[in-house]
């Protein structure tokens, strides 16, 4: 099953053990603004598109998120813009880029992260997975790694 925005979320959420009073905050830090009864409904999963308990996460509020989850977790930087231009790349190259940048990983870290999880990558390999999209070297990261590398943070912040 491909993943999509909302289990990415959902993922991330667990890995890094956010409550959902910090989630509503990381959204207003991204220039989103969401209710708490709306995030519940956001970070559900289920099978039915038109269930009334459930909210699709669009590209602009996963974008978003990782945003102001990079703020959350490292402050406002002075003389940056509120919010960095959206991308069409694949979202979980972004996922990887972002949360690199929020949690202030290595490529080691990174590595050490995918480890934790049982894939083993080489920094060349994860390099690709890092570029920018059109970038000779740069690799589409696949829902695999995007989920070993949230399996593997949840391995190494929740224990």
């Amino acid at each position: 099953m491909n993943m999509d925005h909302n289990d990415r979320l959902i993922r991330l959420r667990y890995a890094l053990d956010l409550k959902n009073s910090e989630v509503e905050d990381i959204f207003s830090y991204g220039g989103v603004e969401i209710s708490r009864p709306d995030i519940s409904k956001l970070l559900t999963k289920t099978d039915e598109e038109d269930d009334e308990n459930y909210i699709p996460c669009s590209s602009h509020m996963y974008q978003s998120f990782l945003n102001g989850l990079i703020v959350f977790k490292r402050g406002k930087q002075e003389g940056q813009p509120d919010q960095p231009p959206m991308t069409q790349e694949h979202p979980n190259n972004i996922l990887l880029k972002k949360v690199k940048i929020a949690l202030s990983l290595t490529t080691d870290d990174i590595i050490e992260v995918l480890d934790l999880a049982g894939v083993t990558i080489t920094k060349g390999e994860l390099g690709a997975l890092l570029r920018k999209e059109g970038h000779k070297n740069y690799k589409e990261c696949g829902d695999r790694y995007a989920r070993n590398f949230l399996k593997g943070l949840a391995i190494k912040y929740r224990g």
